[in-house]
């Protein structure tokens, strides 16, 4: 899990910051987009690389960009909250696109993604959720 009180790790920030209902910052257009895979998704790929791998390196993704404003949107829906982020100057160095392809982890470890980020989205809101809790 991505730490939320980090500078990296998009998915742990909102989180962080939507759950104590604060507001969050999206830098540059929030046009970016990255490949969001589920970590129940990549630990099956684990298991398949393990059974099946043959010490090959594969990509672990999804195949799909997401932009960082869609993943806001969406996890601020599951969150409940109805305001616009913040916005930030873009950074230095930032990388525009970022996608993998799952094609060879399919063909080799017979492994495709099953979560989508939706379900993801909730599954991650939930968790961060249950360990707030825990330490409350």
């Amino acid at each position: 899990r991505q730490d939320p009180h980090g500078e990296a790790g998009v998915v742990a920030i909102f989180a962080g910051k939507l759950l104590k209902r604060e507001s969050c910052t999206i830098y540059g257009t929030g046009m970016q987009t990255r490949d969001f895979v589920y970590v129940d998704d990549v630990a099956s790929a684990f298991v398949a690389s393990i059974e099946n791998g043959d010490g090959k390196l594969l990509n672990i993704g999804t195949g799909t960009e997401t932009s960082i404003q869609y993943l806001y949107e969406e996890m601020a829906i599951a969150s409940g909250i109805e305001s616009d982020p913040e916005r930030g100057e873009e950074r230095s160095g930032e990388i525009e696109r970022s996608s993998l392809d799952p094609s060879l982890a399919e063909k080799i470890l017979g492994w495709t993604p099953q979560t989508s980020l939706r379900d993801g989205v909730h599954s991650t809101l939930e968790w961060f959720k249950s360990k707030k809790e825990e330490t409350s």
